[in-house]
Parts: structure tokens; C-alpha cells; sequence
């Protein structure tokens, strides 16, 4: 279901904005946000409720590789290891395309 009515549209994205500042508010107020979850909910399809939902988890992922960095996991054993050899290859290629 998409909306055509440009008003419509406009309105879902202010609910979703009024509801991301909430989170953002260093002393959240649980009640006023959840209160303004409910208004998001309403006033967008639920497909864009989950798409907008990911996005902003997928921006605060990567706000934290970005203050944070990514920390080295230690090493684990494993049964094959020639099978390591391979995926710590694709992890350093992969590393350095998308981190670099």
C-alpha cells in the first residue's frame, strides 16, 4: 500500500521525526515516546513502519563504527582449519572495502 496523497505522506514522515527526536532526547520520557510510537504507527503503512525502523537501527550501527570503530574479536578455534585460512582472507578483504 502506498500512499499517493503527498499530505498523507508528509504527515507519516513528522510522526516519524517527532518519535526519533524522542529517542534522541538524552533523558527519555518512556511514556511520551511510546506515546508517539502509537502516533507513528497510525499515520504510516506498517511495511514503511519496519523500513524505517531498520534505518534508523542501521544509522545508530553505523554512528557507532564511526565514534567506537570496530574492535578485533579474538581468535576462535576451529575444526578445519583450512577452512580459517579462507574466511580470514575474505574478512580482510572485506574489512578494508568496507571500513577503509
Amino acid at each position: 500500500m502506498s500512499f499517493r496523497d503527498k499530505g498523507v505522506r508528509k504527515a507519516c514522515w513528522e510522526s516519524r521525526d517527532r518519535y526519533w527526536a524522542c529517542l534522541d532526547l538524552p533523558d527519555i520520557h518512556r511514556d511520551h515516546c511510546l506515546e508517539l510510537r502509537r502516533l507513528y504507527e497510525m499515520a504510516c503503512p506498517v511495511h514503511w513502519v519496519k523500513h524505517f525502523d531498520r534505518k534508523r537501527q542501521y544509522m545508530e550501527f553505523k554512528e557507532r563504527i564511526h565514534s567506537v570503530g570496530l574492535r578485533e574479536a579474538a581468535p576462535q578455534l576451529s575444526p578445519c582449519p583450512a577452512l580459517d585460512s579462507s574466511l580470514a582472507k575474505r574478512h580482510r578483504v572485506y574489512s578494508e572495502v568496507v571500513f577503509t
